[in-house]
């Protein structure tokens, strides 16, 4: 069923993935040993769960993705999303790229590109939580290639592609900073000429798009709402959630910002002393906070997010 839909999406084409077989995937994860699992970066949804796992085939190291926990039919879309839109962007550089699949499981296992990075964490950096704040130029080049990477869902294909799940950890990072946008098992693909539809609502609270949450009504301005918070994240190096200096826990990192600007508090970016650009961090601060605008018709589209963070790099203040 998989191979047969993967197949229709590539207009008539021939399977254009490696496929792996069985023994391939369990010889790589000594037959899906938790010892061979990168639980950081492991996650479940509504329908699924996934593991990913390290392994080498044929001496090439891969990161493999197995489903799990298969709930009907709706766990079936969910991983057929996955594995179908990771094939339609796996040639553009900011996306994660699938090199093939394995169809000999209950769901399909996913063989990625390993090039030994990570996910970001919960604070926009690398590693444990309590890791460093990246480089401002560092931390400025990823919002940068995630940006990229959501327009092109949204303009180059003949229907919108909706991520509907932004986040730091579905965002992987290379030894060069080249940020590339992964997980799509959320996606949505609207009706050719529609900007909207309305469905079931996922996702991960707090990143998504409040409108989305209570209404159901999903549009492309919801994956820029969910940006604008990634934005955030990454310019504060704080997680979604934390308490404030006051000692009040904050559920949402917005909810904390809007918070300091009612009480005239400044916003502490993250980063050290020699590693400020205030300038471009306060363009950038702006930026996100116009991504976060309560109305879809205040917030920008995606194509326009991108071009002014591409300016915002190239301005020297």
């Amino acid at each position: 069923m998989f191979l047969q839909k993967l197949i229709t999406d590539c207009n008539g084409m021939s399977n254009p993935i490696r496929m792996f077989t069985s023994d391939q995937i369990n010889k790589a994860t000594s037959h899906f040993d938790p010892n061979c699992s990168l639980p950081e970066l492991s996650s479940k949804y509504s329908y699924l769960w996934f593991t990913l796992y390290k392994g080498v085939i044929d001496g090439r190291s891969y990161v493999i993705k197995r489903f799990t926990k298969k709930t009907g039919v709706e766990g079936e879309e969910t991983a057929y999303n996955d594995f179908v839109l990771s094939v339609r962007v796996s040639n553009h550089s900011c996306f994660l790229k699938l090199i093939g699949s394995c169809l000999e499981f209950p769901l399909p296992v996913l063989v990625f590109e390993d090039l030994e990075y990570r996910s970001l964490n919960i604070r926009g950096s690398v590693g444990l939580e309590d890791a460093p704040v990246l480089p401002w130029n560092v931390r400025l080049k990823i919002a940068k290639y995630v940006a990229t990477a959501i327009t092109y869902l949204q303009t180059a294909f003949p229907r919108i592609i909706i991520h509907r799940n932004i986040k730091p950890t579905n965002v992987f990072l290379d030894k060069n900073g080249t940020a590339k946008l992964t997980a799509f098992s959320l996606a949505v693909t609207l009706p050719e000429g529609k900007t909207w539809i309305e469905d079931a609502v996922v996702g991960t609270y707090g990143y998504g798009d409040p409108i989305y949450f209570r209404t159901g009504i999903l549009t492309e301005y919801s994956d820029v709402f969910s940006f604008g918070i990634l934005m955030l994240i990454l310019l504060l190096g704080r997680p979604l959630r934390s308490d404030g200096s006051d000692g009040h826990f904050y559920n949402n990192i917005l909810d904390y910002v809007k918070d300091l600007r009612e009480r005239g508090e400044s916003v502490e970016f993250g980063g050290g002393s020699n590693d400020m650009s205030p300038g471009q961090m306060n363009m950038f601060f702006e930026l996100a906070l116009r991504c976060c605008e309560e109305r879809n018709e205040d917030r920008p589209k995606m194509i326009l997010v991108a071009k002014e963070i591409k300016l915002i790099e190239q301005a020297s203040l």
